[in-house]
């Protein structure tokens, strides 16, 4: 049997011995290898540069194979008890888990953001009240709160604001009435979060159609458009039959008895006539958001 540069004549009973020492030999010196550069420690974090230096390691044989795939099963997630946080999630898609604020508790929402925060430069947290804002702020300094769209943002964006005003490129986000503004402020805050440049045009529902048209410039610029609506729900189909760019239709839950909480502009934008159009679920911003992004940014 061979250890390094050393061989060994060993009894047949001995073996397994044997193999269970060089295995453990193997899991120690990758452990003290891996502790040391590869964000086990909760304030760091796993990124490209530290999986490269990991596979790296596999490669020259400073690490074990069956070391670095334990690693790997312990990395992506970090398992707090009431959650299982996905910190390999922005390895994967470009961004870090969000968090929905919704259906938690208070202490449940901070403990996730800390941690998050711990691992990744910027965390988005949706649905948040002012109360839930305040308890975050308290242990995340850096964090802003937007109340319109009830999102918190723990952290520094990929790109500032004065680097997205010059995209060519932009999302534009709309919204039929003003009651429609928090689901259309969520996708927006949302979309700039991530990095796109964002334009908005609110209160242009078709009750008024001379309002959408005096927005045609930026109607027409746009890479991708989210337009957000109750009621019955028709202006995605007007702005799918004006713009040559996809439409993210978003309902809102705004509206009078027969509108059934959103229903009723889901299924009209389900239906529209227009090509184009896709639909997320009811007030879902967030969704649109992130989508339009995806768009704008492929």
């Amino acid at each position: 049997m061979s250890f390094g540069q050393y061989t060994i004549e060993v009894t047949e009973n001995a073996l397994p011995i044997l193999h269970k020492a060089r295995q453990a030999l193997t899991v120690i010196s990758a452990a003290g290898y891996i502790g040391a550069r590869f964000a086990l420690k909760k304030e760091q974090r796993l990124d490209k540069q530290r999986l490269r230096e990991l596979l790296e390691g596999v490669k020259s044989g400073s690490v074990g194979v069956d070391a670095a795939l334990d690693a790997l099963r312990r990395l992506p997630y970090e398992d707090v008890g009431f959650a299982k946080l996905d910190s390999h999630r922005h390895l994967r898609t470009g961004f870090p888990e969000v968090v929905l604020c919704q259906g938690k508790t208070t202490e449940q929402v901070v403990e996730i953001v800390k941690r998050l925060c711990a691992q990744s430069p910027c965390v988005l947290a949706t649905r948040a009240s002012e109360e839930v804002y305040q308890a975050v702020a308290n242990e995340v300094p850096h964090a802003t709160y937007n109340p319109a769209a009830r999102v918190i943002v723990a952290g520094k964006p990929s790109r500032s604001p004065e680097e997205q005003a010059s995209d060519d490129k932009y999302v534009l986000v709309a919204c039929a009435g003003t009651a429609d503004i928090p689901v259309a402020e969520e996708a927006a805050v949302t979309a700039q979060t991530l990095g796109s440049r964002v334009e908005k045009a609110y209160d242009v529902g078709v009750a008024g159609l001379h309002r959408l048209l005096g927005q045609k410039e930026l109607l027409l610029g746009a890479n991708v458009v989210v337009a957000a609506a109750g009621m019955e729900g028709a202006l995605a189909s007007v702005i799918g039959g004006l713009v040559s760019r996809p439409v993210i239709a978003v309902p809102t839950s705004v509206g009078y008895g027969a509108s059934f909480g959103g229903l009723a502009a889901l299924l009209a934008m389900l239906n529209s006539c227009a090509a184009g159009v896709s639909v997320v679920n009811i007030d879902n911003g967030f969704g649109a958001g992130y989508l339009a992004h995806l768009i704008n940014v492929s």
